[in-house]
């Protein structure tokens, strides 16, 4: 796959010295299209665009002045979702039978955002023809699975040197986003997949220190947290995992995808923000909600 080696597929933003137990990740703001991958889409320009997190490595870039790893993605989502199974594939992509332990039959495959994702996010089919089966389980290899690795080492690494982690999984939702039954417009949502990735102290305390700073934040609709949130957070095991959406609306202009003038002073806030949980967190890690069993 020459068209992936050209660049890297990821970074791993690293402190001199990890001073706080998070690692923070943002699989879906990788911008860098393959020219290949270009050339097999119906789409281009703006549209093919549509599924990023825009510039969301980028508001959460102060992490590692603060003293935690930031993992972030070079490839697109639209590309390769790493935020899914490993093998959630829709066999209506492909020319050729997928393998028997592919998931085909997932909720995420049956909308087109799978592994290898069928549509950006306004429903815009990618492809122009089928693609071969090889092609998409080699994506899988050389992207997906080291992806993981450097994922699972940071979270790992942390672990051990403090005990306890979290990770904060960093993401954007549409400016459009409503709360279920209101016409209320969060800011931010946080998710623990309804308590079960992370201490429902460390969400509550997420949840205040955005309100504080004059958010609206709500936590889990309508996202939970995705495949990383659930497989990474064992809460008993004294490994938190939160997903974060921040609105795009507030900081980037979602037509054109150009940064609002403000976008500086989100990115501050972000800042503050991660700068407040690691107080808490450093506050309360002896407590038996947060640390290991």
């Amino acid at each position: 796959m020459p068209e992936i080696r050209e660049y890297e597929l990821f970074e791993v933003h690293e402190p001199v010295s990890q001073t706080i137990p998070f690692v923070y990740n943002s699989p879906h703001s990788g911008r860098i299209y393959p020219p290949e991958f270009i050339a097999q889409s119906r789409l281009e320009g703006i549209a093919i665009r549509r599924s990023e997190d825009h510039y969301v490595d980028e508001l959460f870039g102060s992490a590692v002045a603060l003293g935690a790893p930031l993992l972030a993605a070079n490839f697109p989502r639209a590309y390769l979702d790493v935020n899914r199974e490993p093998y959630e594939l829709d066999p209506r992509m492909f020319d050729g039978l997928l393998p028997p332990y592919a998931n085909v039959n997932s909720l995420r495959v049956a909308g087109g955002l799978g592994t290898i994702p069928r549509i950006v996010a306004e429903n815009m089919e990618i492809y122009a023809r089928r693609l071969p089966v090889q092609e998409g389980l080699d994506r899988v290899e050389a992207v997906y699975k080291p992806y993981h690795a450097a994922l699972r080492r940071l979270i790992a690494r942390t672990h051990v040197q403090f005990g306890f982690g979290v990770l904060i999984d960093c993401h954007s939702m549409p400016g459009n986003v409503r709360v279920a039954g209101s016409t209320a417009r969060p800011d931010f949502i946080i998710g623990d997949r309804y308590g079960t990735s992370a201490s429902a102290e460390l969400s509550r305390a997420a949840i205040a220190i955005l309100e504080e700073m004059g958010f609206a934040a709500i936590r889990n609709k309508p996202y939970a947290g995705g495949f990383i949130t659930e497989h990474y957070g064992r809460p008993s095991r004294g490994l938190h995992a939160l997903q974060i959406e921040v609105n795009r609306a507030i900081y980037v202009d979602e037509v054109t995808l150009e940064k609002r003038e403000d976008f500086a002073a989100v990115a501050d806030a972000v800042t503050d923000f991660m700068q407040q949980m690691a107080e808490y967190v450093e506050k309360f890690a002896g407590d038996r909600a947060l640390a290991a069993e």
